[in-house]
């Protein structure tokens, strides 16, 4: 039997047999990755003065986790309007297809700040939220974002990507809520961002010592805003 005449039956065979070569050339679509965004609201309930390293092996202590400051006009607990803010959030992001691991649910919890990051860093996410609100004299107003700086001694590999998190989430955020814009801060001293694996930002979002700010804050439209700035900081942060 010729070459030629083989050639042509093996394609018969192969045709019927449902092999043409258009049928190798079908495949699975790559899947989307999917990311992790860890959530941590600020505080709790009641304060754990108890100290805890600032960082994996230093010797300078601080206390484990504060109770945070109040509404100047609402009186309500930055802890429970963290909290707020952070079932929220997930909410939006797992809409928005993410997967999301939340250090607390609740207010009666005792977690340090170093435990908070520990668990972050167990949890598989590519990202670490800390929610918190600011205090100060009644005038100051706005919204920050804060992140460890080139030579903190235990994060520093973490800098880069810490601060292009905290950039995306506050401008966003502020973008969203139309509060004013305090910038990025660098800070070595965060218990929380000493102990994280991952890029780690801690976003101040507005001054509950500021009665203006504090009553929109604990408004439900408001909320909405707030989250799904810091929800387009995560998206920006991911292109």
């Amino acid at each position: 039997m010729s070459k030629k005449i083989l050639a042509v039956l093996m394609g018969v065979i192969l045709i019927g047999s449902g092999f043409g070569i258009e049928d190798r050339k079908i495949s699975a679509a790559p899947k989307k990755k999917v990311y992790t965004v860890a959530i941590d609201a600020g505080h709790q309930a009641k304060g754990n003065y108890k100290k805890e390293p600032v960082g994996p092996g230093s010797k300078t202590k601080k206390a484990k986790v504060s109770s945070g400051t109040r509404g100047v006009a609402t009186k309500v607990p930055e802890s429970k309007l963290n909290l707020q803010i952070a079932k929220k959030l997930e909410k939006e992001l797992k809409r928005r297809g993410y997967k999301v691991y939340m250090v607390r649910r609740k207010q009666n919890v005792n977690i340090s700040n170093k435990q908070r990051a520990q668990r972050v860093n167990k949890s598989g996410a590519s990202i670490y939220i800390r929610l918190h609100a600011d205090a100060g004299s009644s005038g100051v107003k706005g919204a920050s974002a804060l992140y460890p700086s080139k030579k903190n001694r235990y994060v520093k590999r973490l800098s880069a990507k810490s601060k292009k998190l905290s950039k995306c989430v506050l401008k966003q955020y502020c973008k969203a809520t139309k509060f004013k814009n305090r910038g990025l801060f660098q800070r070595d001293d965060l218990t929380g961002t000493n102990w994280s694996k991952i890029p780690v930002t801690l976003i101040e979002m507005g001054f509950m010592t500021n009665r203006s700010e504090d009553k929109k804050m604990q408004k439900k439209s408001y909320q909405t805003r707030m989250v799904k700035g810091i929800a387009n900081g995560v998206d920006q942060y991911f292109k």
